[in-house]
């Protein structure tokens, strides 16, 4: 490899006390991967879990960077897709580490999507109570948000992500070169956790994102290091404060619990991604905060704007899928994570980079708001 074009990776740290973490982003990562891991490898081994479609496109470029450290790679590859995230997978990987002789000093590595990464972290969390693992996105969704923060988890009948553990990672290396491979349907769905953190609290990122968004999506390498960069930061600091969710990292779940919700009633099929259905949850999440009159209707409709530019959904009727019945999504609502004592939250919004979480949703106003928006033509 050309020393000379070798660049340092921007390095956000997650600071959790003895659980703290970096997070390397940059290109070339997946060829330094060996380098970059070593200080946590007790034995030159490593376990990946990864899927079909990341194996063939990127497997080889991680072998060889795990090789020049003189480190093996023992490999599962699952399915590609959310129905991967279930019971019988988690078993059947926790099985194939067993029988390897994996153990607590032991590396696992999350070499995928979002899908991947969750069901990894979640393996790793369960093996012999607890292994080591990294992350290594491969999807924009990934190296922004899922990566980060120690939230893992598998899917149930009763909804998306009900089955986990908050359990953190020893490193995140998003090599930001692999995003060049996604097809431009999954760089939109990962923008659209991009322009979360703009609408959460960073209202000049918000702005910036407006002038900059579609240099973002052709992957020109200063915009996305910028985004990714200032993503990750925006969410290490949440997480920082409040690892396990029981305040103020709620706002990450701006758009979510309307998107989980869509996701959920469309049977998480193929043809509605993660990103697409939080990409029309969050303009809904911004269109029932103006019908509180929390936040005024020309903010909500340019935060809609801004994510219909983007290439998402910002309207229910136009959402892939369906579908979509009013009374269903309140029902999946009340499964929100976020739940307490049958209340369920909303993360709303007084203005664009000024969300809160609204702690008690009047449901029967939000089915009514459902059924308005599922009624325009």
């Amino acid at each position: 490899m050309d020393a000379a074009i070798i660049t340092e990776p921007n390095r956000v740290r997650v600071e959790l006390d003895e659980r703290s973490y970096d997070i390397l982003i940059g290109g070339r990562l997946l060829a330094r991967a060996g380098a970059l891991m070593q200080p946590f490898l007790k034995q030159p081994r490593v376990f990946v879990l990864s899927d079909e479609t990341v194996w063939a496109l990127h497997g080889e470029t991680l072998i060889a960077g795990m090789k020049a450290a003189n480190v093996s790679v023992h490999e599962k590859v699952l399915p590609a897709g959310e129905g991967t995230k279930n019971w019988a997978l988690l078993s059947a990987a926790l099985d194939w580490l067993l029988q390897a002789g994996a153990g607590r000093d032991d590396v696992l590595i999350a070499f995928g999507g979002g899908v991947i990464g969750d069901l990894t972290g979640l393996a790793a969390s369960l093996l012999k109570r607890g292994m080591q693992f990294i992350q290594v996105p491969t999807t924009l969704l990934a190296q922004v948000d899922s990566s980060v923060g120690g939230k893992t988890a598998v899917n149930s009948a009763h909804g998306k992500n009900l089955v986990g553990a908050f359990y953190q990672p020893r490193l995140v290396l998003a090599d930001t070169d692999v995003l060049a491979t996604l097809p431009e349907r999954e760089r939109r769905a990962g923008y659209a956790e991009i322009l979360k953190y703009g609408l959460i609290n960073d209202r000049r990122f918000f702005d910036w994102l407006m002038a900059h968004g579609e240099n973002v999506l052709a992957l020109e390498p200063a915009a996305i290091a910028e985004a990714v960069a200032v993503s990750c930061q925006a969410k290490a600091d949440i997480v920082a404060q409040d690892e396990r969710e029981g305040g103020v990292r709620a706002l990450l779940n701006l758009g979510h619990t309307f998107g989980h919700a869509l996701e959920a009633e469309n049977g998480y099929r193929a043809n509605l991604l993660h990103g697409e259905a939080v990409g029309t949850g969050m303009a809904l999440a911004l269109r029932y905060s103006a019908r509180l009159g929390l936040m005024s209707v020309q903010d909500a409709e340019q935060g809609a704007a801004v994510i219909a530019a983007s290439g998402l959904t910002a309207e229910l009727t136009s959402l892939p899928g369906g579908p979509y019945r009013a009374d269903a999504l309140v029902t999946a609502m009340q499964q929100d994570k976020k739940a307490r004592a049958g209340r369920v939250p909303l993360i709303l919004a007084k203005g664009l980079g000024e969300a809160f979480i609204y702690p008690d949703a009047d449901l029967s106003d939000v089915r009514a708001f459902l059924t308005e928006e599922l009624q325009k033509s």
